[in-house]
This record gives C-alpha cells, structure tokens and sequence, in this order.
C-alpha cells in the first residue's frame, strides 16, 4: 500500500540517484575539477553547452557521461510531464465548492461507526482531513478547533475529523488533548480519495483539506493548507459566519 501510494515520489527518488550521479562526473568533466563543490555552484551555461554539444570530441569521459546524462536527463523529464498529467487527472475528481457531500461510513474513536447521512442536510459540517495524529501541525490544528467547540456549536455546525490512522490511535488523540469532537479512522484512505484530497510532496504526505458544507449537504467553502493548520479553523468559522 505504501509503495502505491507513494509511487512517484519513488520513482524520481529511483531515477533521480543516478542521474545526480551522471551529472557529477559529468559537471567535473566540463569544468575541470575534482572537487565535489562543483555540485552545488551555480554555472549551467557551460553545462548545457557541453550537454547538447559537442564541446570536447576527443574526450572518451566526456561523450560517455554526456549520453549518460541525456538518457537519464530525458526519463526524468518524461516522468515529471507524466506525473504532471496524472496529478492534474486526479484534480479532476476532487470535491468542489456546490458539490454534494458523498455518503460515507467510518468508525469513530470510539469504535462506533458513523454514518455522515445521521448529520447530513440536518446541520452544517466542517470535515477536514489531516494527516497524522499527534503530529504537531494535526494536534495544533485539533486544539484549536477544541478551542472553538462551542463557537460552532452554536453556529449548529458539527466537527469531523478524518484521517487515516486506526481507531485506537484516534482514541488515544482524542484523550490525550481532550477532544469531543468526532474522529474518524479512514484506514486505506477510501474516503479521502472519494473527496479526491490532494497529497503533498509527491505523494509523500497526505494533504491537510477542510470542506464547510450547509444544511442542504453542499459544499460552500474549500481551505487547502498543509503549513497553516490553525486557519482552518479560522477559515471555517469565518464562512458560517457569513453563510449566517
């Protein structure tokens, strides 16, 4: 599940290593030095000339790393146009500002399960994702939307938590922060990859996304922040406030 998940940030890792390889040798070769810092300084011109030139013909080295770094240069870009398209495919199925939450079931942290169709149309919801229990940003973030428990409350809009930890890991979140609102423990992430939660850094961590949805079941406000965990919070209240 793992290595699906994080596919391509594995392979630009698989094929980034040898290209940075390649590109050493062949950076030494153009500007004619052994040292390593040569890696990090900010000369490309010469390079590039050197990369789809011909700058020295009769240096075997050179044409060797030359065609080396190109093969693995041109993979890289294929692969990065490719996740390219493929991030923007996935977009295309992401939850939008007048769509209808989807029907779901999930445990809570309590180990009872909750059907989203008990609030549904009867109250305003705020459901953000997050990535991990106990992390800095996600207790941060819990906190303070326990902080303004009862500011939502009375603007009659239930809190819900998901992200993809167990149930038991959610229980032990919640009672160590003290937190009455609803977790839910998406194992696999099947619900997040309904509402088409977008992930950062590759793949590598799942994204931190709150929706706002009215009493009819519509989504009004989206707030995508992975940094600014806090203003969700903000951000949430700001528009029932508004929606008022």
């Amino acid at each position: 599940m793992f290595i699906l998940e994080n596919i391509w940030l594995i392979l630009f890792i698989a094929w980034g290593l040898p290209l940075t390889f390649y590109r050493s040798k062949f950076r030494k070769i153009v500007y004619q030095t052994d040292s390593w810092t040569i890696n990090i300084k900010p000369y490309f011109w010469k390079e590039l000339k050197a990369l789809f030139g011909n700058m020295y013909p009769d240096n075997r080295n050179y044409l060797k790393f030359r065609n080396f770094y190109r093969f693995y240069l041109i993979i890289y870009l294929l692969l990065f146009v490719s996740y390219l398209t493929f991030h923007k495919n996935n977009t295309m199925n992401e939850l939008k500002i007048g769509n209808s939450i989807p029907s779901f079931t999930l445990p809570d942290q309590n180990g009872n399960l909750f059907d989203i169709n008990s609030v549904l149309g009867k109250k305003n919801l705020v459901i953000y994702f997050y990535p991990k229990d106990d992390s800095p940003g996600c207790t941060a973030q819990a906190c303070s939307f326990q902080d303004q428990f009862e500011v939502f409350k009375e603007a009659d809009a239930v809190i819900i938590g998901i992200s993809g930890q167990s149930v038991e890991s959610h229980k032990e979140f919640a009672a160590k922060h003290r937190l009455t609102f609803t977790l839910l423990s998406d194992e696999g992430n099947k619900i997040r990859k309904q509402f088409g939660v977008p992930t950062n850094l590759l793949g590598l961590l799942p994204g931190r996304v709150t929706y706002v949805a009215d009493k009819t079941g519509k989504v009004i406000y989206m707030f995508n922040s992975q940094m600014q965990a806090t203003k969700h919070v903000d951000e949430a209240l700001r528009i029932l406030r508004q929606s008022k």
